[in-house]
């Protein structure tokens, strides 16, 4: 998949979904409109710095900060373009 990701994007959940926590299995979902999509692995901490306030530099910073030695970088910003382009990042 091709990164189209812009340096001054500062992604945001859509208006309808939300984040939340099942600690019950300790695991995170992206609540959507009749459907719920569990985030596996690290996936939560990436979308929890998508605030709208965070660009996606400042994102990968961060998270190669948390995650040293993985492949924040690459990984991240692929990540974050397939969510737009689902509809559940702006």
């Amino acid at each position: 998949m091709t990164t189209v990701t812009s340096d001054d994007w500062r992604p945001a959940l859509a208006p309808a979904i939300l984040l939340r926590r099942d600690r019950v299995r300790s695991t995170d979902l992206l609540v959507l409109p009749e459907r719920v999509v569990v985030l596996s692995g690290r996936a939560g901490a990436i979308v929890r710095l998508c605030d709208g306030g965070h660009s996606v530099p400042e994102i990968v910073g961060e998270l190669s900060e948390r995650f040293p030695g993985a492949p924040v970088a690459t990984d991240v910003p692929v990540f974050l373009d397939r969510l737009r382009a689902e509809g559940w990042l702006r």
